[in-house]
């Protein structure tokens, strides 16, 4: 088999990107293919573009010592090239006792993870900090920060193009056939006009197409744990002239599918709340403005006074979640597919929050499974 390019990533979000950066400054020959027009369009630019410490995740998980190391390398990276961001620091909320004690349990787990510098705040402290707030405690973790996603997206193109990758759009995997040598990957145009690329290895980082794209190359994503279960959130931003100001991140403490419906801020220092959980068939970007009063009442329980009238639809993302439903936790899948039967095929399924915080350490992972 002639190849055409010796690694073939399929998916132009942030992970894809990442890894293309990370195998073309290698130096193999990448060739990323993307389905839509741009790249960072679903997943990686449709969230709250929060730069994760590792509070939530279960110690020894790759969610946890992924976000870790991707938090201190994204940091660096944003540093070095110019992409903005800002330290913000985040605020986890307790309004009720039982509530502090998952604060307690949170900065044990967020400690042992390795998130630096957490503590406890009193209400008077953390009235202090941020006087619109109203809650028992509060659990500070100075690590956390937010980013832009689209300029972190292009930081990665950037790269992988200024080593030899080339990214193409509208360009859709529709086959990939195993062979002795690696792989053909069969790739149909906007037209459906269909080429075929001859490769070493493919990565598929297709975000919520990941299982669509494991089940062309011939795994099973039921048996493998790779389906996934696509879980919308809503945001609502704040109107500017409303009577609330705040200068970190606030979130409740965790439950259900997400974080809870927390307050962000842009780099801009606009607010925005969101986002919500809602699994879905298929994805759906339009918010239901219905959703206000539901906003509101949320975020009013630690920020009182918040009126539906003063929250206007945002945006939308959706997650591409490996739990369903009422299932229990789901760890990343960054996996070589040898023991599949497909050696040299890289799996990356499952890649939601913390996934843009933890891009640059799951593309350093992608590199090392392929050496």
């Amino acid at each position: 088999m002639a190849r055409d390019a010796d690694v073939v990533v399929v998916g132009g979000g942030v992970i894809g990107l990442a890894a293309a950066a990370a195998l073309a400054r290698a130096g193999r020959e990448v060739l990323l293919l993307e389905r839509n027009g741009g790249f960072g369009q679903e997943t990686s630019s449709r969230n709250s573009g929060v730069i994760h410490a590792g509070l939530y995740y279960p110690s020894g998980s790759l969610k946890a010592h992924l976000c870790v190391a991707g938090r201190e390398a994204l940091y660096a990276r944003c540093e070095r090239m110019r992409i903005p961001h800002r330290r913000t620091g985040k605020l986890v909320v307790a309004t009720t006792p039982s509530e502090v004690e998952v604060l307690e349990r949170l900065l044990e787990l967020g400690t042992a993870n390795g998130a630096p510098g957490l503590e406890i705040l009193d209400a008077a402290a953390l009235r202090a900090r941020e006087p619109a707030l109203q809650a028992l405690a509060a659990l500070w973790s100075p690590a956390t920060g937010i980013v832009d996603p689209d300029a972190l997206c292009s930081s990665f193109a950037a790269e992988a193009e200024a080593h030899g990758a080339v990214l193409l759009l509208r360009s859709e995997v529709i086959a990939i056939e195993a062979g002795d040598a690696g792989f053909r990957v069969e790739v149909a145009d906007p037209d459906r006009t269909r080429v075929r690329v001859d490769c070493a290895a493919v990565v598929n980082a297709a975000g919520l197409a990941a299982d669509r794209v494991a089940a062309c190359a011939g795994l099973d994503p039921d048996a493998l744990g790779y389906r996934i279960h696509p879980c919308k959130g809503d945001y609502f931003a704040l109107a500017p002239s409303a009577p609330l100001r705040l200068s970190t991140l606030v979130y409740p403490v965790p439950s259900g599918a997400g974080l809870g419906i927390h307050a962000t801020l842009d780099l801009g220092g606009r607010i925005r709340f969101g986002p919500d959980a809602e699994y879905v068939e298929r994805a759906d970007y339009g918010v239901d403005a219905a959703k206000a009063g539901h906003f509101a009442e949320a975020a009013g329980r630690y920020l009182p006074g918040l009126r539906p009238e003063w929250l206007t639809p945002d945006q939308a993302g959706v997650r591409p979640k490996l739990a369903g439903p009422g299932e229990p936790f789901r760890d990343f899948v960054v996996a070589e597919e040898s023991a599949a039967g497909l050696p040299g095929f890289v799996s990356c399924v499952g890649i939601e929050s913390p996934g843009l915080t933890a891009a640059p350490a799951i593309a350093e992972r992608v590199l090392e499974l392929l050496c």
